[in-house]
């Protein structure tokens, strides 16, 4: 059952601070997903070499990516489970290579291990996207505040091998509410200042869930913090149709436009051209 409450009223900007850069939210940022992966569902072992995982940094900037999200471990269902010093060895100099070629580039690296963010603050990241919300290091929160970069904080299930299990509350809403309160007190009592809430598009929800979570984003937070969606090449949106990962590119970004309408600030996807459109759309309405 919908709230009655009628939906907050969304601030004219936010800003988070990178690296004493502010950023300002009040347009939405795009964020290009560069997995440096062998497994990932979609893309796996196309950009696991420097030489690759370059050229898509580029392609993706030069498409308007504001951000890019550099992954070395890949989390899909089923996916082998990498250690922090496997993920450095992936990462080795592709993080200071482009923010060399592309100073003005925000890089957030997604990690759920403290180590390799200590790493990819050395090599100079931007942002810390963690899908496991503090929950499968428990040094990562501290990480963060030692760090002050802005922290993605994303709704998962608690362990690492229930991440995909479906449990489905009363009101999924309500539940992340409930999560997001939790977890950002905990946050703010360590001193991390900015924070960016991930619904967790494609973890551990129905397919109802997850539209639901599309068309109530505005109760997410009451508008008191960013909201990041990530909902590219996800099977929510590809399995009921009967396509693949590839060819959901239209209902994507239809799904994305009303993400946008609804409240989220920053879109990570792997299609940035199309992306860009979708986003031009938005702001000229």
């Amino acid at each position: 059952m919908k709230s009655a409450v009628s939906p907050p009223i969304f601030p004219v900007f936010r800003t988070i601070n990178c690296r004493g850069r502010l950023i300002d939210l009040s347009e939405p940022k795009i964020m290009g997903i560069l997995n440096l992966t062998p497994d990932s569902f979609s893309d796996g072992g196309k950009f696991n070499s420097e030489k690759n995982a370059l050229l898509r940094a580029e392609k993706m900037i030069s498409d308007g990516a504001d951000i890019i999200d550099i992954g070395p471990q890949s989390t899909r269902p089923k996916a082998e489970l990498l250690t922090a010093k496997e993920e450095i060895s992936r990462l080795k100099g592709i993080i200071s290579q482009i923010k060399k070629q592309f100073p003005d580039t925000l890089i957030s690296l997604d990690t759920f291990y403290s180590e390799t963010v200590k790493f990819g603050f050395d090599e100079g990241i931007d942002i810390i996207n963690d899908i496991s919300g503090g929950m499968y290091d428990d040094k990562m929160f501290e990480t963060a505040a030692e760090t002050q970069l802005p922290y993605i904080l994303m709704h998962v299930n608690p362990g690492y091998e229930e991440m995909h299990v479906k449990v489905v509350p009363d009101d999924i809403v309500l539940a992340l509410n409930y999560y997001f309160s939790e977890k950002v007190e905990q946050l703010r009592k360590l001193g991390v200042i900015d924070i960016i809430l991930d619904p967790g598009f494609g973890f551990g929800k129905t397919v109802a869930q997850q539209h639901q979570l599309l068309d109530e984003l505005q109760y997410l937070s009451f508008g008191t913090f960013p909201l990041l969606v990530g909902i590219s090449r996800k099977s929510f949106i590809y399995k009921p149709l009967g396509k693949g990962a590839l060819d959901i590119l239209e209902e994507t970004q239809k799904l994305h436009l009303k993400a946008l309408k609804n409240g989220a600030k920053i879109l990570r996807v792997h299609d940035v051209a199309e992306t860009k459109k979708t986003l031009d759309i938005f702001l000229e309405n």
